[in-house]
């Protein structure tokens, strides 16, 4: 009995204390993001004063250095799914479907969501691991005691970077998925490449590819923000920063599925009418 008394004791204090971690960090990264959108704004006034060769680093760095692993692995999980998908349609005669679902998954969930996982390993891992690196020189205090804006020398950068990088990752990213499933029509239902290629084009719908395109904006904009947000939070040491960049990617993934669930009921309630 006293056991049992224990167990639910402990229980409701890592629940208590699962919760107060939780709120304490959506109550951080709010703060973050609206620190985050003010330095935008000052961005969008002065864009002068924004660290353009910084950016295009950035850009290379998310951009072009991201671009074959995302399309490599864009590709092969457009091939599973198509796979898994024209297996099941064949029991019921419906191969020429495949073209349809492909459209759907790939152009709305897809390719976004493993371009905005790639980064998130990539680009946000790397944005809290630098910060946090800086903080622990005593680079930060630095600029703050120089006058300069820490958010305008650190972070606007990796923002506009990330977000002009991640639409067009995305994009490659549905174009290998979609190539791997004309490579699985062709292949195991014999789909003559014109068919395929005619049929997802009659059905594909704009409002698919728009949705892809601002979920993916989302995302890059998440995982930017939360990279940086963890390396403002680090610890003063070496293993600080080890927490803050495992923080980075886990934290990052969590939210782009929570935005993605968000995203996908407002399309969803929009477009139902």
């Amino acid at each position: 009995m006293v056991f049992m008394k224990k167990s639910a004791l402990l229980f409701f204090e890592n629940v208590g204390n699962i919760t107060s971690d939780l709120t304490s960090q959506v109550t951080s990264l709010v703060r973050f993001i609206a620190a985050v959108f003010f330095s935008l704004g000052a961005a969008v006034r002065h864009p002068k004063k924004v660290r353009w060769h910084e950016t295009i680093y950035y850009i290379n760095m998310c951009g072009s250095d991201a671009l074959g692993i995302v399309i490599l692995l864009c590709y092969l999980m457009g091939l599973i799914t198509a796979y898994q998908s024209i297996v099941q349609l064949h029991k019921f005669g419906a191969d020429i479907e495949l073209t349809v679902l492909m459209n759907v998954a790939v152009c709305k969930e897809l390719a976004a969501l493993m371009v905005a996982i790639i980064s998130t390993g990539r680009a946000g891992s790397a944005f809290a691991a630098e910060i946090g690196t800086m903080k622990i020189n005593d680079e930060i205090n630095a600029l703050k005691t120089l006058g300069l804006s820490p958010e305008r020398f650190l972070i606007t950068p990796k923002i506009i970077a990330m977000c002009l990088v991640g639409p067009i990752l995305t994009v490659f990213g549905m174009y290998a998925a979609l190539i791997a499933g004309v490579v699985v029509a062709k292949t195991f239902s014999d789909i003559p490449v014109e068919t395929y290629v005619t049929t997802s084009i009659n059905y594909l719908k704009p409002r698919w590819i728009f949705e892809g395109m601002v979920k993916s904006l989302v995302y890059s904009f998440l995982i930017a923000s939360i990279g940086c947000e963890k390396g403002f939070a680090s610890q003063n040491d070496s293993k600080g920063v080890g927490r803050s960049t495992t923080s980075a990617v886990v934290s990052g993934i969590f939210w782009i599925v929570v935005a993605n669930a968000i995203i996908t009921y407002i399309f969803m309630k929009i477009f139902a009418k």
